[in-house]
């Protein structure tokens, strides 16, 4: 009975009729006369291009046409599928399927815009924002990893009967737990929404990394909380179990179920609101006012030369988020600028009530997490801060201030960012240390 693997034997090895398995020699002649075809085929593969032409000129295709015809009846194996498969690959391609590629016209300045653009997004430049590509370099050129910073006096300090306070205990988990969450849902929002959604290619840009500096600032938080040993189910579920904490993550979550859906377009005065909305929550809300109170408690904890290694890392992260706010408002603006009818009164009043909200929620949970006063601040002082805070993001997308007179009570918290005098370059790195490509020498 002949098999496929027979088949294979003699077309890989020309002149195999002779050697070929007991089995293939017990079949009838009519088999043989197909043997001698599919020897012939073989040999094919030793000719050049110029022989096989003259080969098929002679007669070699009349040789295989006037093949006798299997006529004993074989049973084939079920479970032999390669003759059908060499046979759909062999099929000629139908004309109709054959596509050519779909010309485009090359995509210039004036044809992208930051929503509702119909340019080619893969067209990476020529640029229209130079000031999202270069936020794009800054943060390339700013590159950390958690794994570089010290943890090893915090992990003494945290163990210690006598080190910390409970109260300090308190705004250290807090700030763990609050913030482990909400550096996730930006990063969700950022990846399932912002990205489809913003149609220009070197925004899009910036949001790849912002995505990936969310992920290393969730990946700090984690670092932090198992170099400490603390209960990883406590820290992390506390958007879930403390009410400050969760009122907070429910929030923000709020304008993002709406664009994560991918349903969800933009095109429309109501869709456009409601991603420009959400831009708002994020950047001037999440980003802008929620990480203020945390972060100003931990490193004013790292000023006392407490929890420096974790002070450290939150002093990696504010760089970050600094940055993000930053492009955040600056893509919020150029909306409004390219698209005039949707910053209309209610919109405005919108954006101040959600500034205005986010503040109240970032005082209530300052409040319960120093209910004594702690660090040289307390509730009262934070209150102020977060006041000052919120001015400035209203002041930012064009808003008149809330709070008249709110001054800043932490002006060490301006300072934090440029600290190279204050660090010894070879026992930690410097906040404002760059990549060896980025370094300038001059």
């Amino acid at each position: 009975m002949l098999s496929w693997e027979d088949y294979k034997e003699d077309a890989a090895s020309p002149g195999s009729a002779n050697t070929g398995p007991a089995k293939r020699q017990a079949a009838p002649a009519s088999a043989s006369s197909l043997g001698s075809s599919l020897d012939l085929i073989g040999d094919m593969d030793d000719l050049d291009d110029d022989e096989l032409e003259d080969e098929m000129d002679g007669g070699l295709i009349q040789v295989a046409e006037n093949t006798p015809t299997l006529t004993t009846q074989v049973t084939p194996e079920p479970t032999v599928a390669a003759p059908v498969a060499v046979a759909a690959v062999s099929a000629p391609t139908p004309v109709a399927a054959v596509t050519q590629p779909e010309t485009r016209e090359r995509v210039t300045v004036d044809q992208k815009a930051m929503i509702n653009c119909r340019a080619d997004l893969n067209q990476l430049v020529p640029f229209k924002y130079e000031w999202a590509w270069q936020k794009y370099l800054d943060g390339c050129a700013n590159h950390w990893m958690p794994q570089e910073v010290n943890m090893t006096a915090d992990i003494a300090l945290w163990k210690s009967d006598n080190g910390l306070t409970e109260d300090e205990r308190v705004v250290i988990k807090r700030s763990l737990g609050f913030f482990s969450t909400a550096d996730s849902l930006v990063a969700n929002n950022l990846v399932l929404a912002l990205y489809r959604l913003i149609t220009n290619p070197e925004c899009r840009q910036y949001i790849l990394r912002q995505a990936f500096e969310e992920a290393i600032h969730t990946h700090a938080y984690q670092y932090c909380i198992e170099s400490l040993g603390m209960d990883e189910g406590e820290i992390f579920n506390m958007y879930h179990e403390v009410p400050v904490v969760a009122k907070k993550a429910s929030w923000a979550l709020e304008y993002t179920t709406g664009i994560s859906n991918p349903e969800f377009t933009t095109g429309t005065p109501e869709t456009d609101r409601e991603l420009l909305k959400n831009l708002i929550a994020y950047y001037c809300v999440l980003e802008g006012v929620f990480f203020y109170c945390g972060f100003t408690q931990i490193l004013s904890m790292g000023r006392r030369n407490k929890m420096s290694g974790t002070s450290e890392q939150f002093q990696y992260i504010l760089r970050d988020e600094s940055m993000h706010v930053n492009f955040g408002i600056d893509v919020i603006n150029q909306i409004k600028l390219e698209n005039p009818h949707l910053w209309d009164a209610d919109m405005q009043a919108l954006a101040r009530k959600m500034i205005l909200e986010g503040t109240e929620l970032e005082i209530e949970y300052a409040k319960d997490t120093m209910p004594r006063g702690i660090l040289g601040m307390n509730a009262n002082m934070m209150a102020e801060y977060l006041q000052f805070i919120a001015n400035r993001r209203l002041a930012q997308i064009g808003l008149t201030e809330a709070f008249a007179g709110a001054k800043n009570p932490f002006p060490w918290m301006s300072e934090m960012m440029d600290l190279k005098k204050e660090k010894n370059f070879f026992e930690t790195r410097v906040t404002e240390y760059q990549t060896g490509g980025a370094l300038s020498w001059d």
